[in-house]
């Protein structure tokens, strides 16, 4: 298995590329039609946009649809395989899931904040993790996205990642103030934490060699573990993370 297959959700319509609808939608088609397997052509969607994305030519081959408000909108007639909203506070995940009553083809992934989050997670759903956002407070620390991930490895939880991970390897925006996780370090960091081992010190490595050559060394084994937990990640640019790895040689 190559352990960047399926990786990257397209997650065009959010910030900071904030594309329009048929802009997002444009790029998606010539996505799939390029073909590149890193990509799952999976199209975000706000649950306030759909009416919108219906009335488009061009329908998205999967689409993952996020909750920006309280009502689920029907999505029968969408090809809508993941749906993601955040936990809303005082409430547990497995009454969350009964209040959406969604159909057995559509999974939940609910967000909570990173660290161990201590929840009781019902069969079927899955977890999901912010690494970063607009300002440098949405940035969790290496340590609290590694509980995270070791929480979900302990206790066989599938998740998602969204938000921050612009680039392969982790490194210093200057315009927050703030270390940017990278995807391959989150990639590595699950691979770690499979294998019994601290996932921090991966989370925080800047060094491209050393983690080029650690991607290169994952046992066959661990890569699939690694991505049957780690399902993949929305980014809002889908050309740079095919880029990246292209450039480090890892594809």
């Amino acid at each position: 298995m190559n352990i960047y297959t399926s990786l990257v959700d397209d997650a065009g319509l959010f910030p900071p590329t904030s594309l329009h609808m048929h802009e997002a939608l444009a790029r998606n088609r010539r996505d799939l039609e390029e073909g590149c397997t890193v990509l799952t052509h999976r199209f975000l969607c706000p649950a306030s946009r759909l009416h919108r994305l219906r009335t488009m030519e061009y329908r998205p081959r999967r689409i993952g649809l996020i909750l920006d408000q309280e009502d689920v909108p029907a999505f029968h007639d969408l090809p809508v395989d993941f749906v993601e909203t955040r936990l809303p506070p005082g409430m547990t995940i497995d009454a969350l899931a009964r209040k959406l009553g969604l159909p057995a083809n559509a999974r939940l992934f609910v967000e909570v904040p990173a660290g161990r989050p201590g929840v009781s997670v019902p069969e079927g759903v899955g977890l999901k993790v912010r690494c970063g956002g607009l300002t440098a407070e949405d940035f969790p620390p290496a340590e609290h996205l590694a509980a995270f991930i070791r929480f979900c490895v302990e206790h066989d939880i599938p998740f998602k990642a969204t938000a921050g991970l612009h680039h392969a390897v982790r490194h210093f925006d200057p315009s927050l103030g703030v270390d940017r996780h990278g995807f391959l370090n989150l990639v590595l960091a699950v691979c770690e934490a499979v294998e019994g081992r601290d996932p921090v010190p991966v989370l925080r490595m800047t060094d491209v060699g050393h983690i080029v050559r650690l991607a290169r060394s994952v046992p066959e084994d661990t890569a699939k573990r690694a991505r049957r937990l780690l399902v993949s990640y929305g980014s809002c640019c889908t050309s740079i993370p095919v880029d990246d790895l292209r450039t480090l040689g890892l594809i």
